[in-house]
């Protein structure tokens, strides 16, 4: 196998790098200890920031790269790096253009965000969460490839990365696992593992570095454990601001497991288009658009007060603009559709007092009077009592982790001496400090495109220096012993000899060069061979179950739905499902086609679950294309 680099993490950021190696010319095995790409990147639900893009541009938008530098400043606080914030928001532009350019991505509708002087948070027509159609465009595209062109590209899942290989200070490339064998890969090495918003295992960096959030519920997936983290500190790279773990103030709490530990979060855009955070008196208590940190505080001060619980409310003009958001939250019962009585009622206030909330927010936003928590930013008004609701029950959550590695603004780990180690590029939420203290909304899948492609490149430079390095000596010399030979007998005819004593030479070391390469590449082979394993051909069983059979299979410990017209059965499967188990659980025992279609392609199925589909639906047409 040629010359390749090796990249750990199969979400947004791995993806990135992965492409822009491929673009530049490089090979990539790309690796990801779970059984599905897309990591927490899929999950973002508000958008990507860009500053002076083209949507912004032909919006009238009179934003700056300056002043999303500034707004990014602000928000990082004393942990500020403007270093990396310049690489995170000057790049931010390309970064939206390349992947509307290169992977056909509409995201041209603009939100504004908490901590943004601008609406510069960029999302698609149809509403679907952004994380999920950006990554999953790069997943198909990346899928597209490796069969494609395998001699180029190649992806392992279950890949479970144990270490970085290291010669001294320079990364030659990584031992890891597959179904309990171990296997070497070597090259140049990204890391894009992620964070560690759920890290509650027995070596947790949460509990390490902020004892006192660990106990909250986390919206990542489990598999956000710092494994990059633990693995880098480990051959002498920095951890910094690792006390620095996101709190976002409005995760959404399942009424039927409200101390689930995995929440769900309600998209930051909901406020951004005008929900209010209300508590059980029925009054607002701050800025809904401040910083995450800022208003998850104040939820908490709420709490020692006793009015808890908080809601999160939303009038009929701001849900058509949120409509996917909305229907997907009610879809799995974390929201739900009241009158502005029901909505008073359900708080346990008068609706005198929640029309009064109303009329002061109503003249601040109309500038008669000073928002007294001096909100700047007004949407989708007025809110009245006449109206309809959608309101969801809200708790803080750990979010994301501004703290990680220490890199340099080309994505290289730094070293004890602030040194980058050769060969070892990080890129997403494993690097720290790129936000600093706080991270502003919509700056996660950014950060995850804008510093994947620096890594990339990155590495794709070095890779390329390294095997014009390695060859230059020997092509050199043999160019000067080439000597081209014209048959008469055969007119046309060109042959190429090696000079005398290099042909034998030269053929001596390709095939000991050849040998090694298939030494090298063997533990990729045999990873594929796995991989291809869970590819079999898709199939149907003829078996018809019926809705009302569906319907008593509603336990975590049995565990079917319908979709689409198929019966599957996913007990086994809930910690492989992409979104988590509790997606699942909400729709034990049910058709879950309408939540299936709002999030997924039908080709998921046969792709990624084909062994969970045990028949059909009696009495419906099987809908799935595959």
């Amino acid at each position: 196998m040629p010359e390749r680099v090796i990249v750990v993490g199969a979400g947004l950021s791995g993806l990135s790098a992965a492409h822009s190696i491929y673009l530049a010319g490089g090979n990539v095995l790309l690796l990801d200890k779970m059984g599905f790409m897309g990591g927490n990147s899929t999950k973002a639900t508000s958008g990507i920031n860009g500053a002076l893009t083209r949507a912004q541009v032909d919006g009238e938008i009179k934003d700056s790269v300056k002043q999303f530098y500034d707004d990014t400043i602000k928000s990082a606080r004393d942990k500020a790096r403007p270093d990396l914030i310049k690489v995170l928001t000057y790049q931010s532009a390309s970064a939206v253009e390349w992947l509307q350019d290169v992977f056909n991505l509409d995201l041209t509708v603009l939100g504004r965000l908490g901590g943004h002087s601008f609406p510069r948070t960029h999302r698609g027509h149809d509403n679907k969460f952004p994380g999920m159609a950006i990554t999953y465009a790069l997943m198909q595209r990346w899928e597209e490839i490796s069969e494609n062109e395998p001699e180029r590209v190649e992806f392992v899942l279950k890949a479970n990365v144990k270490k970085i290989n290291m010669d001294g200070q320079r990364a030659t490339g990584v031992t890891y696992t597959v179904d309990g064998e171990e296997f070497t890969a070597d090259g140049p090495v990204i890391l894009a593992t992620g964070g560690y918003a759920a890290d509650w295992t027995e070596t947790s960096l949460i509990k390490k570095h902020k004892p006192e959030i660990f106990d909250l519920p986390s919206t990542n997936g489990l598999h956000a454990t710092g494994d990059g983290q633990k693995m880098l500190m480990a051959i002498g790279a920095n951890g910094i601001d690792m006390d620095k773990i996101q709190v976002h103030p409005t995760g959404l709490v399942d009424p039927k497991e409200p101390d689930s530990q995995i929440k769900f979060l309600a998209a930051e855009a909901m406020r951004g288009e005008g929900g209010l955070l209300l508590n059980n008196k029925g009054q607002r208590f701050t800025d809904e658009l401040e910083h995450r940190d800022y208003v998850s505080n104040k939820m908490f001060e709420e709490k020692e007060k006793g009015t808890w619980p908080i809601r999160l409310v939303m009038n009929s003009k701001a849900c058509s603009n949120m409509d996917f958001h909305i229907r997907h939250y009610s879809g799995r019962g974390l929201m739900k559709k009241l009158t502005g009585k029901e909505l008073a009622k359900e708080i346990g206030c008068s609706e005198d007092a929640l029309k009064k909330t109303f009329e002061d927010y109503n003249k601040a936003a109309d500038g008669k009077e000073k928002d007294k928590f001096n909100k700047k930013f007004f949407s989708n008004g007025p809110m009245e009592v006449g109206d309809t609701f959608h309101v969801a029950l809200m708790h803080p959550v750990l979010h994301y982790t501004m703290g990680g590695i220490e890199i340099n603004d080309k994505a290289q780990v730094l070293n004890n001496e602030k040194k980058p180690f050769s060969g070892l590029y990080i890129c997403g939420e494993l690097a720290g400090g790129v936000h600093g203290a706080n991270r502003l909304g919509g700056s996660s899948l950014l950060g995850c495109v804008v510093w994947g492609r620096v890594a990339g490149d990155g590495a794709s430079k070095y890779l390329f220096q390294k095997v014009l390095n390695e060859g230059s000596g020997s092509a050199v010399s043999r160019a000067g012993q080439i000597s081209l030979h014209i048959d008469p007998s055969q007119p046309g005819k060109i042959s190429v000899e090696w000079g005398a004593g290099v042909g034998a030479s030269s053929s001596s070391q390709a095939s000991s060069s050849q040998s090694s390469g298939q030494q090298a590449a063997k533990p990729a082979d045999e990873s594929k061979k796995t991989q291809k394993k869970q590819k079999a051909k898709f199939e149907i069983p003829d078996k018809e179950i019926s809705l009302e059979e569906v319907a008593k299979h509603n336990k975590k410990e049995d565990l079917w739905v319908a979709v689409k017209g198929l019966v599957m059965d996913l007990t086994n499967w809930v910690d492989e499902h992409p979104g988590g188990p509790a997606a699942l659980y909400s729709q034990m025992g049910k058709d879950a086609t309408e939540e299936f279609e709002m999030l997924h392609d039908d080709e998921v199925i046969p792709k990624y679950a084909p062994h969970v589909v045990i028949g059909k639906v009696k009495g419906q047409e099987v809908t799935l294309e595959y």
